[in-house]
């Protein structure tokens, strides 16, 4: 018998019961599953922290947009997928998401290189078992819309550090430039000279700070 444990964390409750009811139904014969399952960053960290010392997840889906953790440290995803990597290395991990952007993308491959890439508008239930069963033998399994991006020539040139990430996630938050210094150890010099690269990256002419976060948000980094 095989037994597989997996840890699912989406924020929305009915479409984690969607992705059980699927596994479920579809797994074979020899396959137990025993699936955990958590709606926010902090519930999935505790849950990871937890079996990393007791019994280790196989199988971690994760749903980039989530809400933040309670210290801010953790707030996507993407992060909860880090964190995996370094506490459950066997773990295989599968992210799910809404936003197909490019740019968004490549980075999570080029960040995280998940073991499953499902974005939600391709994903039905049939392609879903069968991108589980893939994933277990034999990852990595891509849906079509990260496929096709990535058979395309053009890498994007858009790369955005973790640092990067958090100012952007700062400034959303509504904190401003003059105290991002207390969140991030850096000196005011190096974070404005990252803004400015920022702003140049997402081809922000008016220099504006709302402007950058609208770009961020519109291709999927916020």
């Amino acid at each position: 018998m095989q037994h597989i444990n997996i840890l699912m964390v989406d924020d929305h409750p009915i479409i984690i019961e969607g992705y059980q009811n699927t596994l479920m139904a579809t797994k074979k014969d020899d396959q137990t599953l025993l699936i955990d399952t958590a709606n926010s960053c902090d519930a999935a960290n505790q849950l990871m922290q937890r079996a990393s010392k007791e019994k280790p997840y196989d199988i971690c889906f994760f749903d980039i947009s989530l809400p933040s953790s309670a210290d801010g440290s953790i707030n996507s995803g993407e992060d909860l997928a880090k964190i995996a990597r370094s506490i459950l290395p066997n773990a295989k991990v599968i992210i799910l998401t809404m936003f197909n952007e490019s740019y968004r993308i490549h980075n999570i491959i080029k960040e995280i290189s998940p073991d499953g890439f499902l974005i939600k508008s391709d994903l039905t239930s049939s392609e879903l078992a069968e991108a589980f069963q893939h994933i277990i033998t034999s990852p990595p399994y891509y849906s079509s819309t990260v496929s096709n991006y990535l058979k395309k020539s053009i890498t994007s040139d858009i790369y955005v550090d973790d640092i990067n990430r958090k100012i952007l996630h700062l400034l959303s938050q509504g904190i401003k430039t003059r105290s991002l210094t207390e969140h991030i150890d850096l000196s005011m010099s190096a974070i404005e000279k990252r803004k400015k690269q920022m702003k140049l990256l997402f081809s922000v002419e008016d220099g504006k700070d709302e402007t950058l976060l609208e770009e961020a948000r519109q291709k999927g980094f916020l």
